[in-house]
């Protein structure tokens, strides 16, 4: 009698309540499989991370007595999917029961409800034990009707009693300080580098090659930088909460040609790969701000990215997949630039965001969300196309956070279900938040002209082609009455420019 269970690449918790106990009728299994490296184009780095840490795990799960079977990408056993490598694993270690744990991502919970109940065997499935609300809970919540983001979160403030006065009310008399987030970094106080590691993954790199991975951006496998183990991603956590944290509310907005991170946390891929769990990193934060080393703005502005927004966009995700996935409000066509696989534009915002993420696989919120993902919503690029790149490029990016973030928040093609207007901004934004515009080939106060900005012409096209739909937004009311106040020669003049820069996006 023995029971497989089953591990995916994003389950890495070590505390999961599996491990507590070592049983030799227990056999678990990680397999690093193609159908997982191919459904889109990822980051190099996303797949040497993924395996590096699964590696790792697996080897902590042997010297903790755990009996363990690694599929390498390139073991000749290995079939390159799950359902056909259970097949050879059931009659090689005579499986007589199967178990996993919820997979995070629609496609791959259908993928294995199906391939388990094909096997025939006895089976169960548990809770990945990671979220703060279990997922029938959140699909309860959420089918009917997606509560706003603001009052989902002071739900979850009270229901796990952080930063709250004895009376239920919220620390300071506020719910929310994100008014006091959106500072322009100066250059002082100075950025701290991450805690970068230095693994030396080359060897494992040609094995993703020789098993022909196709994957974008630079694999950096000599000096392989991201954390890698539960150890590592601590001393992440502990270095973000002492020399970044103080800062990161004021400059959370920010972007700066002088650092590709500022002040954030980089914490996501430990913790969608589960080495974190969203308490411990709540509460890391919430001690700071306890013992006088942090303020309650920077505290409160990163506790609700976990508490709050991570969990609301999991709602979303599990309770309207998988229609979600294919909403298209704006009906939006257009391929992405040619440009978002090379960073080869002139713009400089653009050109410093999709450089950085080609050579680390990271770019920060506002860098995705005001800068990439702004374009592609100006320009109507397809939200499937931009879907894709968003989950290939980013080490952190996994389907339940990456796609209501960006089908959703950034190119509202959910027409409202996640954010109630569309995160549109023109040139005069990353102005005001960055000093991308400093020496960049385009002029970001001019809306029409040879070297006029591009985001300039686009915004205003954008909202004048989806007048219909957006015109009656309340949040919207100034930006139409705005472009109404304008010039009939400056409206057409700067239409004008919008189309001929969509003729030809390739060559921004």
């Amino acid at each position: 009698m023995t029971c497989l269970r089953l591990i995916l690449g994003d389950q890495l918790n070590v505390r999961h309540s599996w491990l507590r106990e070592v049983r030799g009728d227990v056999l678990y299994v990680l397999m690093e499989v193609r159908s997982e490296t191919d459904y889109v184009c990822h980051h190099a780095q996303k797949v040497l991370a993924v395996f590096a840490a699964m590696r790792g795990f697996a080897q902590a799960l042997a010297q903790a007595g755990h009996r363990v079977e690694y599929v390498r990408i390139g073991d000749a056993r290995n079939r390159q999917d799950f359902a056909a490598n259970l097949d050879w694993l059931i009659a090689t270690f005579g499986i007589t029961r199967l178990e996993r744990m919820q997979a995070d991502e629609w496609r791959l919970e259908r993928l294995l409800v199906a391939a388990f109940d094909r096997c025939g065997l006895p089976q169960a499935v548990v809770s990945a034990e990671h979220f703060l609300l279990e997922r029938a809970e959140l699909i309860n919540r959420f089918q009917k009707k997606v509560p706003r983001m603001e009052f989902f979160y002071r739900q979850m403030r009270r229901r796990y009693q952080i930063l709250l006065e004895p009376d239920g009310e919220p620390l300071g008399g506020r719910w929310n300080y994100d008014g006091e987030n959106r500072e322009k970094w100066p250059g002082d106080p100075p950025a701290p580098d991450w805690p970068w590691q230095k693994h030396d993954l080359r060897a494992l790199w040609q094995e993703i090659v020789d098993a022909g991975v196709q994957t974008m951006g630079e694999p950096a496998a000599a000096a392989f930088a991201w954390p890698l183990s539960r150890r590592e991603a601590t001393t992440w956590l502990a270095d973000f909460v002492v020399r970044r944290l103080p800062h990161f509310g004021r400059f959370q907005d920010a972007m700066s040609m002088r650092s590709q991170t500022l002040f954030h946390a980089g914490l996501s891929f430990a913790l969608n790969t589960k080495m974190l769990h969203p308490r411990e990193v709540i509460a890391a934060a919430v001690t700071a701000f306890a013992n006088g080393d942090v303020s309650l703005a920077a505290c409160e502005g990163f506790v609700r990215q976990i508490l709050g927004w991570r969990e609301f966009i999991r709602g979303i995700y599990w309770a309207r997949m998988p229609a979600y996935g294919s909403l298209n409000t704006l009906d939006a066509r257009r391929p992405l630039p040619a440009w978002f696989w090379t960073g080869d534009t002139k713009l400089a915002c653009l050109r410093a965001a999709i450089g950085q993420s080609l050579e680390s696989g990271y770019a920060h919120h506002i860098q995705r969300l005001m800068l990439t993902g702004n374009f592609a919503l100006l320009a109507g690029c397809h939200p499937d196309a931009v879907d894709r790149w968003y989950l290939g490029i980013y080490v952190d990016a996994f389907e339940w956070v990456q796609l209501p973030n960006t089908r959703g928040m950034s190119q509202f093609a959910d027409g409202g279900i996640v954010g109630s207007k569309p995160y549109a901004g023109s040139a005069a934004y990353i102005h005001r938040q960055s000093d991308y515009c400093n020496g960049c080939h385009y002029r970001h106060a001019l809306r029409h002209g040879e070297r006029a900005c591009p985001f300039n012409s686009l915004y205003w096209h954008f909202h004048v082609r989806h007048e219909p739909l957006l015109g009656r937004n309340p949040r919207l009311g100034m930006t139409y009455r705005s472009w109404l106040k304008m010039a009939a020669d400056e409206r057409a003049a700067t239409l004008a420019q919008a189309e001929h820069y969509l003729a030809q996006l390739d060559a921004l």
